[in-house]
């Protein structure tokens, strides 16, 4: 299945990658790889939503760090 950067920045999000981890484009590739494989694609959307819906503040907060990653090629 080849992810979209839509699907990647959603598991990113989903993950529990943190920015003061400073990630390394390998643990950003695991981090994704590990919230896919835990929740499904459709579980990473449904967390994303939660956590917009529950805490909108913290949550524009790490879109916008993980919008500002170069992410990775997956799929």
């Amino acid at each position: 299945m080849r992810l979209t950067s839509t699907d990647i920045r959603c598991a990113l999000f989903a993950s529990a990658l943190q920015q003061s981890d400073r990630p390394s484009d390998e643990s950003v590739l695991a981090a994704i790889s590990a919230a896919i494989d835990h929740l499904g694609l459709g579980g990473c959307f449904d967390w994303m939503a939660q956590e917009f819906g529950d805490h909108p503040e913290t949550a524009c907060e790490r879109m916008r760090w993980i919008g500002q990653l170069e992410l990775p090629s997956v799929g």
